[in-house]
């Protein structure tokens, strides 16, 4: 019995000691959720990360004993919150946040099962679930996807939301969508925390989400606000030296015109504005001398 506890311990020591190297030599550390995370998933993702970054499963406590030598005690209390429950980590100098838009990408949609959270609105489309009528028709008017008959197969009616967001999702509905192909919970690594041991900064989950389109719009505005500020403020760029020119060139013609500078830009248009300007002078001597 005490010759097992000393190989425990030992082992618990060399552990640490491994994560310590591992903390020297990469300066970002990633506490990723192994909740439902399959054993052919976290394949598939340390193949799509080879080069990129290390993943590995550790005690929660054994890594917290040897991250006590690389942060303060706030930053490892910090640290702690996301330690909870069974996690891989991942060891990296990878920009953090192009590491959770990969894991991001790496997820994958598969069957529901009772008891599962949906991820997102479950929707079941309207059309032919190429199914034939029997026991079908009425599990799937259990769960409130109306049906009907048609060319011999059971045809669902209209979009029909079963499941919000959020919802528990029952074995009624996982065995209907089973039975209709829909594979609608989504499952792979989510980094709940990101730490730059160098920097002394944690980056929780949602720092580490960016909202690309939204990003878009605001690089957008941003420089639609820079255009129209240099414009206003005649800055000449490269992207706006041509608008500035064309503005420059109208607002001197307008001013040669109006001062009446015999310009050869603005010449025909002075003879012109004479011409008629003659016209109309003698338009009123007619009419004064008619009478």
């Amino acid at each position: 019995m005490l010759i097992q506890v000393r190989k425990t311990l030992v082992e618990k020591s060399e552990k640490v000691k491994e994560i310590k190297s591992l903390l020297t030599k990469y300066r970002i550390l990633g506490i990723a959720s192994l909740h439902k995370v399959r054993a052919l998933q976290l394949q598939e993702i340390r193949k799509k990360i080879e080069g990129i970054a290390y993943l590995k499963v550790y005690k929660n406590t054994l890594v917290e004993r040897a991250l006590r030598e690389f942060s303060n005690k706030q930053i490892l209390d910090k640290l702690k919150e996301y330690m909870q429950g069974s996690n891989v980590y991942v060891f990296t100098n990878y920009n953090p946040f192009k590491l959770a838009l990969i894991f991001e990408k790496s997820k994958v949609k598969v069957p529901a099962k009772a008891g599962d959270i949906a991820t997102e609105d479950i929707i079941v489309p309207a059309g032919n679930t190429g199914l034939p009528p029997g026991p079908i028709i009425s599990q799937l008017n259990a769960v409130g996807i109306p049906t009907r008959i048609e060319s011999g197969s059971v045809w669902v009616s209209k979009d029909t939301v079963v499941a919000r967001k959020g919802e528990v999702i029952s074995e009624s509905l996982a065995a209907a969508l089973s039975k209709l192909g829909i594979k609608p919970i989504e499952l792979g690594l989510l980094i709940k925390a990101a730490y730059d041991i160098d920097a002394g900064i944690v980056l929780s989950e949602s720092d580490l989400k960016i909202n690309f389109d939204e990003y878009r719009k605001n690089i957008e505005l941003a420089y639609t606000q820079a255009i129209y500020l240099a414009l206003n403020a005649a800055y000449p760029t490269s992207e706006t030296v041509v608008p500035l020119l064309q503005r420059a060139l109208i607002e001197a013609r307008n001013l040669a015109l109006n001062s009446g500078v015999p310009l050869p830009e603005v010449l025909p248009d002075l003879i012109l504005r004479a011409h008629l300007e003659a016209l109309a002078l003698e338009a009123k001597i007619r009419e004064k001398t008619a009478w």
